[in-house]
């Protein structure tokens, strides 16, 4: 009876169909785009810039002296690794490089090219030459604007200078091997890395290093793991990369939230039409509802049969959401957004990748969905209820 009744007016079921079935294909696709958006920056956050955790030496955040150094780094670093925590050191030190007649203030980054590879995808994220190479000590890669602001390109040399730590003056020449892409603002402005050996010949440091990035085990969240760091190395500093860039995870756990608001807004709309078209249907039913009533069916009945038609009238719009996002899906996920006509993005501070593509998910259909169900649910309560409390004599008279 239910399925009669739905398509006694086909038109008013096919626009009420059609509408659900449109706000859910839209909140997938939206949903979709956010979760890669949400994926793609953390992505980059953890593999480009600051690992899962960093340890320090105590103070070295308020105060990033070259001679605020973690020493012994080499058995902490042996202690992460058996834990399983891969694990890699860095140097850093602030100088100013020139190339010609164009100078800028830059970050020098001394690296492990072997070990840093095993916690950093730097190494991967040239647009112009090479990576370092530990037989090549003089050669270096730049950040992207800096390359621009020095008026350098692969193979061109360029002068550092900067104050050693025995307190000399300190420069030397190296060669450009290769220009990064887009990483985050510090880094495209002012970052030079080079190997570790060159940044120690450099600055006359033999031992110790500023900073250890971490990465997590996979199967480990990002609290317990921070708190097993902070058990292997207790006389030091270590910080999740939340607590070092708060501002950043504040937005991205709000953005979820703001996911949920769009959801509630467009469902709302789709509310107002669900029940207009419902309490038509029960208007225009009135005395057939009192016939049944008079026959015996009780209020419960009548309200059953009511959610039954618009349950059915869901089933068929979820169906013909989910079936419309796949194709539109598998274009975000392969394909995506090309945002480069913007120029270079970055969201505060960290670069994000220009290409904006979707992510799928278990929360991409599932949040839509549950959504829509109990919008649905909520907006045909009022039409039910109304059609099941109607009085026989009444609805029988009615015209």
């Amino acid at each position: 009876m239910a399925w009669r009744n739905v398509w006694r007016n086909k038109r008013r079921t096919l626009v009420t169909v059609a509408a659900m079935s449109l706000a859910l294909f839209v909140m997938i696709l939206y949903s979709g785009l956010i979760q890669g958006y949400l994926i793609g920056l953390e992505q980059n956050i953890l593999n480009l810039e600051m690992g899962d955790v960093q340890i320090f030496s105590g103070g070295y955040r308020d105060d990033p002296s070259i001679y605020n150094r973690i020493e012994n780094h080499e058995e902490l670093l042996t202690k992460l690794d058996d834990a399983g925590f891969p694990a890699s050191a860095r140097l850093v030190a602030a100088g100013l490089a020139a190339a010609g007649d164009q100078s800028a203030g830059v970050v020098l980054r001394g690296v492990d090219v072997e070990l840093d590879a095993r916690v950093s995808h730097v190494n991967r994220h040239v647009a112009i030459g090479e990576w370092l190479d530990p037989a090549d000590a003089s050669g270096v890669v730049v950040g992207t604007r800096l390359a621009r602001t020095l008026g350098v390109k692969m193979g061109d040399e360029i002068v550092v200078l900067t104050q050693g730590a025995d307190g000399s003056m300190a420069n030397e020449l190296y060669t450009v091997r290769g220009v990064l892409k887009a990483i985050s603002d510090v880094v495209d402005r002012g970052g030079i890395f080079m190997n570790e050996a060159a940044f120690r010949e450099l600055m006359v440091i033999p031992t110790g290093v500023h900073q250890i990035i971490v990465r997590r085990p996979a199967e480990m969240e990002l609290d317990p793991a921070a708190a097993r760091v902070r058990e292997l190395a207790p006389d030091l500093d270590v910080q999740s990369w939340r607590e070092l860039l708060p501002t950043l995870a504040s937005m991205m756990d709000s953005t979820a939230g703001v996911m949920y608001v769009m959801f509630l807004i467009i469902y709302i709309a789709i509310a107002i039409v669900i029940l207009n078209a419902m309490l038509m249907a029960v208007f225009e039913r009135i005395r057939e509802f009192g016939v049944l009533k008079a026959l015996g069916v009780g209020p419960g009945g009548v309200l059953r049969l009511i959610l039954v038609e618009s349950g059915i009238q869901t089933g068929i719009a979820l169906t013909a959401g989910c079936l419309l996002s796949i194709p539109a899906l598998w274009y975000m996920v392969k394909i995506g957004i090309d945002m480069t006509w913007i120029g270079g993005i970055s969201i505060s501070g960290i670069a994000w990748d220009p290409i904006w593509k979707a992510a799928v998910t278990q929360e991409t259909y599932m949040g839509p969905v549950i959504t829509l169900v109990f919008i649905v649910s909520i907006a045909v309560l009022y039409p039910a209820v109304k059609a099941a409390l109607i009085r026989p004599v009444s609805a029988m008279r009615h015209q």
